[in-house]
């Protein structure tokens, strides 16, 4: 074992939070087996063998976008080739056909597009929850939120307009927008973006109106060790409001997100490696002992890699996602659909047990495109031993 972490491993081992310098020496350090092991008695400590996937859809409504973020290659700008925007009606057509194929949630997420304005995004919500009423609607990330603030000329009233997006069917907050919360890195990849305290003041908001909400970091650019650490504190801190003050709303899960370089501005830099991947995605777990999820998203980090991630923190390998234009790792298609068994092979094959989840993490029963959820308080423990279906 590397000899400086061997005091974080006791801590680690005793139940006690680990401080920003101890965040930073497990990034820096080389022994990525300990780290791993680390993290994976911290994951088994609250999830036993389970491991959580969903049945999901993924919806970009437009690559119109106001921002040029250095590290993005999903955005457009007006009249360049390939730019795009859904209609209600596409989006609603989009949502029915996921329900009717047995999806529990939708997801959400677009560029700012300039010239659409609030009635746009509220009468969606309307039309999903009219087309298929049963779908959790995971909606808009919280520079969106800003934007939609913006256009509706109420930028001094995130609360009403969370509160509005709720009332037309918004069910909660996905993770993204959030890169990273350092100045330096902001003004350098993403100028124009929201900053970290504004990220944060949606999360709040969201919070305290009783919506769930999700966290990202995108690593593995021009940030620092300490720089991702930072992040991972100011999440640690947010989260311990929300729980201090009895909201029912809180962080779900974090979502290390690998910077992806594209054919975006920073496309020299040549991105994490997969031993990055395993790390960061181990010291997410470690760093936040209070959120109760950790995800590996495939898309991103690849199905092969999430499954070793099992064993390195992750308790949720992300869903079936359907459809997704963000990033395309290695020039793949937007078409990213894996099935249901294919998921549940990957899991079991990492030697644990695939449990299907909805949104907000209560198991779900299904007979084919039929489901349902287990009720509050009546959730089996997490499995401690193989299971064979």
């Amino acid at each position: 074992m590397d000899a400086t972490l061997k005091p974080i491993a006791a801590k680690v081992f005793e139940g006690r939070r680990l401080e920003p310098a101890e965040g930073v020496a497990l990034l820096q350090s080389g022994d990525i087996w300990t780290i791993g092991r680390l993290a994976d008695h911290a994951r088994r400590r609250r999830h036993g063998l389970a491991a959580y996937y969903n049945i999901n859809r993924h919806i970009n409504y437009t690559n119109l976008c106001a921002l040029s973020c250095r590290f993005c290659s999903f955005y457009r700008k007006k009249g360049q080739d390939g730019v795009y925007e859904y209609s209600t009606a596409q989006i609603a057509d989009l949502a029915r056909s996921a329900a009717e194929a047995g999806a529990t949630e939708i997801h959400i997420v677009g560029g700012l597009h300039p010239w659409l304005d609030f009635s746009y995004y509220t009468g969606t919500l309307s039309a999903i929850r009219a087309a298929a009423p049963k779908l959790h609607i995971k909606a808009f990330t919280a520079v969106e939120i800003v934007h939609l603030a913006r256009i509706d000329r109420r930028p001094g009233d995130l609360r009403g307009v969370l509160a509005d997006l709720a009332a037309a069917g918004l069910g909660s907050l996905p993770g993204g927008g959030a890169e990273v919360f350092d100045d330096r890195v902001h003004d350098q990849a993403f100028k124009g973006k929201i900053r970290s305290d504004k990220w944060i003041e949606v999360h709040r908001t969201a919070h305290e109106l009783g919506l769930f909400s999700n966290a990202t970091i995108l690593y593995g650019h021009i940030e620092s060790p300490e720089d991702r650490i930072e992040h991972l504190c100011l999440l640690r801190q947010a989260q311990d409001e929300a729980i201090s003050a009895g909201h029912r709303g809180r962080f779900q899960t974090v979502i290390p997100l690998p910077f992806v370089p594209d054919g975006s501005a920073l496309g020299h830099l040549h991105g994490p490696t997969g031993l990055d991947d395993l790390k960061m995605l181990a010291v997410c777990r470690l760093m936040l002992d209070n959120f109760e999820h950790v995800k590996a998203f495939w898309i991103m980090q690849t199905l092969e890699l999430s499954q070793l991630a099992l064993s390195f923190g992750v308790d949720d390998i992300d869903g079936t996602v359907g459809w997704y234009d963000i990033t395309r790792v290695g020039g793949s298609d937007t078409d990213q659909h894996v099935d249901v068994p294919t998921l549940r092979r990957a899991i079991r094959e990492a030697g644990f047990i695939p449990i299907e989840r909805d949104t907000l993490y209560r198991r779900v029963i299904r007979d084919g495109a039929d489901w349902d959820v287990v009720a509050c308080g009546t959730a089996a423990p997490p499995p401690t031993v193989a299971a064979t279906a």
